[in-house]
């Protein structure tokens, strides 16, 4: 058995069909976008998440703001277990003083074995509520690597799957060809037959 001629379906021959060249294109398209489609997609999914993600944290530095409060009732002792490495938090009473002089009570998690009167950190928004802390440096960095990692691998999988696609339509397009040129030479070779 001879070697494979590579290129063969580029090369103008009598075996190459239309199919077989647009199968040869179909695979340099997939090529050429898996290699520098799918990391451009990604970087700009990427780079647009970034973008978002730090106006939000911007955002929410400047509507919010941190003061200390202090613990109203007792957290329950701690448990023998953890959640994720951290120790379980419980929601207890706390209460503070605005800058007007105005006294505030809410509900925030503290570390267990908190005890009344110690005093922890929360966040406040314009309204004067209890909320989240702002987004954190690293969860934008997180953001930003989530929507790069998932559009890039969105985008090979689409691209995978439009040449598998491609390629289907291309076997059976080659079989249509070569039963059409049996149909031609088949008779022919059937009169040879002795």
């Amino acid at each position: 058995m001879g070697r494979p001629v590579r290129g063969w379906r580029w090369r103008p021959n009598t075996l190459r069909r239309r199919c077989d060249v647009v199968e040869a294109w179909t695979v340099l398209c997939v090529v050429l976008l898996l290699v520098f489609g799918a990391p451009l997609a990604g970087l700009a999914a990427g780079w647009w998440a970034h973008d978002a993600a730090r106006a939000t944290a911007e955002r929410q530095r400047a509507e919010r703001e941190r003061v200390r409060v202090e613990v109203a009732e007792n957290a329950p002792a701690a448990l023998p277990t953890t959640q994720h490495g951290r120790q379980a938090a419980y929601p207890v009473r706390v209460r503070w003083t605005d800058g007007d002089g105005v006294r505030h009570t809410g509900e925030t998690p503290v570390a267990a074995g908190t005890r009344r009167g110690d005093t922890t950190a929360v966040w406040l928004d314009a309204a004067g509520r209890i909320t989240a802390p702002p987004v954190t440096g690293t969860a934008v960095l997180h953001r930003t690597l989530s929507a790069g990692v998932c559009t890039a691998a969105g985008f090979a999988s689409a691209v995978v799957v439009a040449y598998t696609v491609v390629r289907r339509a291309a076997g059976r397009r080659r079989l249509q060809e070569w039963e059409r040129a049996w149909a031609r030479t088949g008779p022919e070779w059937r009169r040879l037959t002795p």
